[in-house]
């Protein structure tokens, strides 16, 4: 696949949206306190389209992070929690 927007993001641009992803990605610290929380998991979906915008990621898997990310907020989806616990 070419790279469509290669040059239209500057390098700062691909860092700051690392680093944001980074810090509201959810991982093996903070999984239990915020894996139902709405708000969490919607940025984390939201920030996952935007740097998958910039670094010209698949057009339909932004489209499906950013229609996850909707669902989180209105509620339609929800954690299931995990097993043994």
């Amino acid at each position: 696949m070419q790279k469509r927007n290669k040059h239209i993001w500057p390098e700062k641009a691909h860092l700051l949206v690392k680093e944001l992803h980074n810090e509201v990605s959810l991982n093996n610290h903070n999984w239990h306190k915020y894996r139902g929380n709405k708000h969490r998991r919607s940025a984390e979906l939201i920030i996952s389209a935007v740097s998958q915008l910039i670094n010209d990621g698949n057009e339909e898997d932004i489209e499906d992070l950013l229609n996850q990310a909707i669902l989180w907020i209105t509620e339609e989806i929800k954690d299931a929690g995990c097993d043994g616990h």
